[in-house]
């Protein structure tokens, strides 16, 4: 086929005419059977009939039906026939309805949560057996059965408040997953995520990594979080600008995340902390600082920005592939949890940690909420652990 005759081929079975064609906005393919044999004169017929199809198309005034395009007289084997529904309920597919949704919350929301959570969602698209708006039972199905329950609730959720954005938006006229989102399982927070070190597994880990070959760079952090409870993020997004000349004062209002974009807080509170002079948290700001101090106060050991990636493999380990085998590499924690000097916590512990111990050192909870950015329930809630507060607690 030339490009002249672009549509159109011949019925190996017939030896017919017949045109072939897709439609934007329609999920299948339409089909024309001219009724007329393989002829020079007749392809000249079918390709005048084509390029109407075609002009119809450009000036949106397809009609779906293909009643306009009928062959006749043909004899009576000329027919038309539509593999698809002819007049689709929804014009657009739930991928073209997403990058319309998230365009429009571009102006809304922090541009961490589109890199995040809404081009997550826009990949999982690319992996669906069909797109089709009228077949979201079909999605759901598949969601389901091909990941775990709270990806399939999370996507079901986006979808529906997609939909719903396009109803209010006129572009459809229901919401096809408003009634297929999945019932959220009761899942129980795990231990680890709450769990505090006590301060000697704190010194402990402080030490090791003060002493280790490979990752001793990042004491300096390890040791800021430790101290202040600070979010990973927001330690990674302070700068010399943030901490007044003494060291005594730090404003924390601003995070990073793994995309090295700068965000507010979690919840949007700005806070000094405060620390006295002689104290651990303000000699080591100084010993940190230079003549010509600015830009990040932490940067990895090759000079980069800090990010949860970047502080990760310090923390708890890495990966390696080479020849065909995978080596795993341990970072500080992680060693020393299979040690069984500490047990493993997750990075934020280091924030359990400080506002544990602080209350247990007799800081009121409604302080220990102004130095970590949080609410006073929070902190009854999450941070004061029986087993540690209730513990002899040494010089905190």
């Amino acid at each position: 086929m030339n490009a002249e005759d672009k549509w159109i081929s011949s019925d190996p079975r017939t030896g017919k005419l017949v045109i072939r064609f897709c439609v934007k906005g329609f999920s299948k393919q339409f089909f024309i059977s001219t009724g007329l044999k393989d002829t020079k004169r007749n392809r000249e017929i079918t390709r005048s009939k084509r390029d109407a199809i075609a002009n119809d198309i450009v000036l949106e005034r397809f009609d779906p039906t293909l009643d306009s395009y009928k062959f006749s007289p043909a004899g009576k084997d000329s027919k038309v026939s539509i593999v698809a529904e002819v007049k689709p309920k929804y014009q657009y597919n739930i991928l073209q309805l997403w990058h319309k949704f998230t365009d429009f919350q571009e102006t809304q929301l922090e541009q961490t949560t589109i890199l995040g959570r809404y081009v997550y969602i826009k990949n999982y698209c690319d992996r669906l057996p069909t797109l089709a708006l009228d077949e979201a039972s079909v999605i759901r199905d598949w969601l389901v059965k091909n990941t775990g329950n709270f990806t399939a609730q999370l996507i079901l959720v986006y979808f529906s408040n997609c939909c719903q954005w396009a109803v209010d938006s006129r572009l459809i006229s229901d919401n096809p997953f408003e009634k297929l989102i999945l019932k959220k399982r009761r899942t129980k927070v795990e231990e680890s995520d709450l769990r505090a070190f006590t301060l000697q597994q704190r010194d402990a880990i402080i030490k090791t990594f003060e002493n280790h070959d490979l990752y001793s760079h990042y004491t300096a952090i390890v040791k800021f979080l430790f101290w202040t409870g600070c979010r990973p993020g927001e330690a990674f997004a302070l700068c010399w600008d943030d901490i007044s000349t003494d060291c005594c004062k730090i404003s924390i209002t601003k995070s990073c995340n793994k995309y090295k974009i700068l965000k507010s807080t979690k919840n949007n509170r700005k806070r000094i902390f405060p620390t006295k002079k002689g104290s651990k948290l303000q000699r080591l700001l100084l010993s940190l600082q230079t003549e010509n101090s600015s830009g990040l106060v932490f940067l990895s050991r090759s000079g980069l920005p800090m990010t949860s990636d970047l502080f990760k493999p310090c923390w708890y380990g890495y990966t390696s592939k080479q020849g065909g085998k995978t080596y795993r590499y341990m970072g500080v924690v992680q060693e020393l949890a299979a040690q069984e000097i500490v047990p493993y916590l997750k990075p934020y512990s280091t924030r359990h940690t400080f506002a544990t111990w602080a209350i247990s050192s007799g800081v009121s909870p409604d302080k220990v909420a102004l130095w970590i950015g949080d609410t006073v329930q929070t902190v009854l809630r999450f941070y004061c652990h029986p087993n540690v507060v209730e513990a002899e607690c040494p010089d905190f």
